[in-house]
């Protein structure tokens, strides 16, 4: 799997509880090497009460990439 996942739809897990989709809006290197991804998700999650349209993820916590 490549880096780059920008503009591709993914499921992932959210600080390892919650599982989210969405569309990944920028993925980017973080200080030590380590990738993370920006995700819009398709529906709203509340997380801990407060209600969430964007999260972010380390690499390693994406489940599955597709084109659409």
């Amino acid at each position: 799997m490549q880096w780059n996942l920008e503009t591709l739809k993914v499921s992932a897990r959210y600080l390892g509880d919650f599982s989210v989709q969405g569309i990944v809006t920028l993925s980017r290197v973080q200080y030590g090497g380590t990738v993370c991804h920006h995700i819009k998700l398709d529906l709203p999650l509340v997380v801990y009460g407060a209600i969430r349209d964007t999260v972010i993820v380390d690499h390693k916590d994406i489940d599955s990439v597709s084109s659409s």
